[in-house]
């Protein structure tokens, strides 16, 4: 793994083995980013079943102003500190080590322009997390929601206000884009 593109360009990233892991593959982060580029500069970006940071310091690395980071498995939040600090970021990205739903109904974080979110693919949550993220207060109207999900998952076009955009198909899994067009 890698930073693809911006500030930290090129530098590799620390992973590790587990079966609760699928790190976004390069090619997937650079459809996620590509796709958010006229959004990430000064963005605001919520970063959900974090893992080891890529999406998070990917996001750095291109220009968001806050990235906050939310991942339960200790040895993930490990990871992602080790690259933090190995990246001399440290202080950049604020890192939840609790349960994403936990975190969405309880959060104080003021709303967030981006929000990522990839769940472990073995507990198939892409349905469940939309909703939460639908009825939390994350969202500041007009952001994006970017979720990777396997096609054996049940995803809709619709969670309340939060509305899918686009949608592409790599094998196994999806990449779904929504839009919060609530107020």
């Amino acid at each position: 793994m890698r930073v693809i593109s911006g500030k930290l360009k090129g530098r590799r990233l620390l992973s590790f083995k587990a079966n609760h892991l699928r790190p976004t593959t390069d090619r997937v982060k650079e459809v996620i980013f590509n796709k958010l580029m006229m959004n990430i500069n000064g963005a605001e970006v919520l970063d959900l079943f974090a893992g080891t940071g890529n999406l998070s310091i990917e996001s750095y690395s291109r220009g968001a102003d806050r990235i906050v980071a939310v991942e339960k498995s200790p040895k993930s939040v490990g990871i992602i500190k080790a690259n933090l600090a190995e990246l001399k970021i440290s202080d950049e990205i604020k890192i939840y080590p609790v349960d994403v739903f936990g975190f969405l109904k309880k959060t104080e974080e003021k709303p967030f322009d981006i929000i990522l979110v990839d769940p472990p693919f073995t507990q198939k949550l892409a349905d469940k997390v939309m909703t939460a993220i639908s009825e939390s207060s994350v969202c500041l109207p007009g952001a994006i929601i970017v979720i990777e999900s396997t096609k054996h998952e049940t995803i809709a076009d619709c969670y309340s206000q939060l509305k899918l955009i686009d949608q592409k198909d790599y094998g196994d899994k999806f990449l779904s884009f929504f839009k919060n067009e609530g107020d």
